[in-house]
């Protein structure tokens, strides 16, 4: 559809804040009221951290998870009860390869992600009397996009001084076009990203002592470029 053929009543557009839980229902009861049903959900709303453990006070975990993880399924819920009426729909949630893995500095992130995986791939076995709701989880790697610039830190005052380079990630418009293609095929996971990152995820799947042993080197080396301002 090309955005050239698109009325005004074609498009709506609402402020959502994910921490705020209590407007979840209100949000998905304008939509519906807008077009009358919602097809594509697609939850892609999150922070990310760049703290090592040891520094991080705890409320900065509980904000990760009360963002990426409770505000996520939370709009969910109120969206899926409508997709149930319906008896169809698709629910595809932005999850991460820190979902199926974990890496330095980004513990409470790699948890967040870790959760929305074992929830949705539960959620999924819960909705076999629905065939035609899918719950499609994509795995992002490195893409472009300002993630860096707010990501969570040892404490929830302080941003990132470095963001450092980001052309070596994927390009957004990559990513969204894969991220498309996997939805429209009803595809469960899609792991979106270049190589070496890809491989990473091979590694963790199929060959994890290897994995743990890469992991540990690269790890070592990440730790050492962000003490140094890296």
């Amino acid at each position: 559809l090309e955005i050239s053929s698109l009325d005004e009543k074609d498009i709506l557009v609402l402020r959502l804040d994910l921490t705020d839980r209590s407007s979840h229902e209100a949000a998905t009861n304008s939509v519906l009221k807008h077009f009358g049903k919602i097809d594509v959900l697609v939850n892609n709303g999150g922070r990310s951290q760049r703290s090592l453990f040891v520094d991080t006070n705890l409320d900065v975990y509980s904000a990760i998870i009360e963002l990426n993880y409770l505000g996520t399924i939370s709009l969910t819920k109120h969206v899926l009860n409508h997709m149930i009426q319906r008896k169809k729909g698709k629910i595809v949630t932005v999850s991460s390869v820190m979902g199926i893995m974990g890496a330095p500095l980004a513990s409470g992130y790699c948890a967040s992600k870790h959760a929305l995986q074992g929830f949705f791939n539960s959620l999924r076995t819960e909705l076999t009397d629905y065939p035609e709701i899918s719950i499609i989880n994509i795995c992002p790697g490195p893409v472009q996009s300002k993630i860096i610039q707010n990501v969570f830190t040892e404490n929830l005052a302080k941003s990132i001084e470095n963001s450092g380079d980001q052309s070596h990630k994927m390009p957004t418009d990559r990513c969204v076009r894969l991220t498309l293609v996997s939805t429209a095929n009803d595809l469960k996971e899609a792991w979106i990203s270049d190589h070496p990152y890809l491989a990473v995820c091979y590694l963790w799947q199929y060959a994890p002592t290897w994995a743990w042993w890469l992991m540990n080197r690269m790890g070592k080396r990440r730790i050492q470029n962000f003490k140094s301002g890296i």
